[in-house]
């Protein structure tokens, strides 16, 4: 019974999490529950500080859920154990099983690797054609650059791309042993933490430099300011270009808005084709609606796709998740999807008739978090007032298209710091942290 609690708890902790944060960071822990104890161990101490450190107010709300009551935990490193020697002749494949590389090879690939999105099921338009038709033909020996670059608000298909381009490659693989890796750029600096720690960085290295075929990696301004992990990405995308590897890279911003990166990265990420995405128009949205509506096998009203077409507009994850919603609410009333049932359900979400501007934005901010504008423009580092400013920013790139250096000058800061704000507050959302919902509650009550 102690164990299956844990294991209900970790169940509810793989649904919740960013999958590399699950694979990385959950997956290694042992679990007991006792009363109202939850012990975890983990392999080592450094993992063990991590999650204490980062994990363990979404690790106690998942177990609360199970366990009926808010539990105490304790994160303890599990006592060192000889590791059985690896067999002379495959040094480097054993080593890179302890560190969990994300290595898939074809024909398994769909098997080893999830992929979660294809090309049939993206729909194109005006915003992102441009972007589709660059990422098939990174599946083609006819593309000019064997390096993509994609960039975007959040929400609007970078990761579908990403994995479509994944599963492309692996499907016509057949039968040669393509190995590819997809991850995010904070698995690829997590693992190169762990090889360092565990003293297999040239295992580390041989991996993403002379053993692949394709690296699919996403958000790299995620390595602003890191200037050792820059340093090894750097040396990592040189050497697959050398072997005329296929590279695609995801960002939220475009290259020439980072701050705090090298500027031989800077140029490595221009090197190949770049392309962005731009939110959709509306017939674009009603196409989305009525795809996904298809995948859902169940019927869907023109009308109510127009309706959430024109009512969500900047996030296609959200209005991905209102259809869904709506079509839940229908099954278990038992009703079918009419327009009366889709206003409904639109008290949800974030709606608009038109994008707000700057100062909506501003007012809406001072207003969510009690504070004045001049306290919003302050030098002040309080932490609440720090969390508004960086919420602003995150809404201004979202819904106007004001530059970094626009909406810092706006607020009284320089790009480098809007741009930060904004990482920020997309990682804490990526992740689902407990901050990171809390922020997607206040964005999502927007109004124009």
């Amino acid at each position: 019974m102690m164990k299956a609690a844990w294991t209900q708890i970790r169940t509810s902790l793989e649904k919740s999490l960013n999958p590399g944060l699950f694979t990385v960071w959950i997956k290694p822990l042992d679990g007991v529950v006792e009363g109202g104890r939850l012990t975890l161990s983990a392999p080592n101490e450094f993992v063990a500080n991590w999650v204490r450190e980062r994990l363990l107010l979404v690790i106690r709300e998942a177990a609360a859920e199970v366990m009926g009551t808010d539990p105490r935990i304790t994160v303890v490193a599990s006592a060192p154990t000889a590791a059985p020697a690896a067999p002379a002749s495959r040094p480097r494949e054993a080593a890179s099983a302890q560190l969990g590389l994300p290595i898939a090879e074809a024909p398994k690939a769909v098997t080893v690797h999830n992929w979660r999105f294809s090309f049939d099921d993206f729909v194109v338009g005006s915003s992102n054609e441009l972007a589709c038709a660059a990422s098939k033909s990174l599946c083609e020996s006819v593309f000019s650059s064997d390096h993509l670059f994609l960039s975007s608000g959040p929400g609007l298909g970078k990761t579908h791309l990403l994995h479509s381009v994944g599963n492309q490659l692996c499907r016509a693989a057949n039968r040669k042993r393509l190995k590819v890796a997809c991850l995010s750029s904070e698995d690829f600096a997590t693992r190169m933490v762990l090889a360092i720690k565990s003293r297999q960085v040239d295992v580390f290295k041989a991996q993403f430099r002379e053993n692949l075929d394709v690296l699919l990696l996403e958000d790299v301004h995620f390595f602003q300011g890191k200037e050792k992990m820059q340093e090894e990405l750097l040396c990592t995308l040189t050497a697959l270009r050398e072997r005329g590897c296929k590279v695609l890279l995801t960002s939220s911003f475009m290259p020439k808005e980072f701050s705090g990166v090298d500027n031989r990265l800077v140029s490595r990420f221009c090197s190949g084709f770049l392309a962005h995405i731009n939110r959709p128009d509306m017939e674009t949205r009603r196409r989305i609606v009525m795809e996904k509506a298809r995948k859902l096998q169940v019927v869907v009203p023109v009308e109510v796709s127009e309706l959430l077409a024109e009512r969500i507009t900047t996030d296609i994850r959200q209005l991905e998740s209102c259809l869904h919603n709506l079509v839940l609410k229908a099954r278990l009333l038992n009703r079918a999807v009419t327009l009366s049932l889709a206003w409904e359900v639109l008290d949800n979400y974030a709606v608009h008739h038109c994008a707000p501007d700057f100062l909506n934005i501003v007012e809406f901010i001072c207003k969510s978090y009690g504070l004045s504008e001049d306290e919003l423009k302050s030098k002040s580092r309080k932490r609440q007032i720090v969390l508004a400013r960086n919420t602003a920013f995150y809404l201004a790139r979202k819904h106007t298209d004001l530059s970094l250096k626009d909406i810092g000058e706006k607020l009284g800061r320089r790009h480098s710091t809007v741009l930060k704000g904004i990482t920020k507050v997309e990682r804490e959302i990526s992740l689902q942290t407990p901050l990171g919902r809390q922020i997607e509650k206040t964005a999502d009550r927007l109004t124009p």
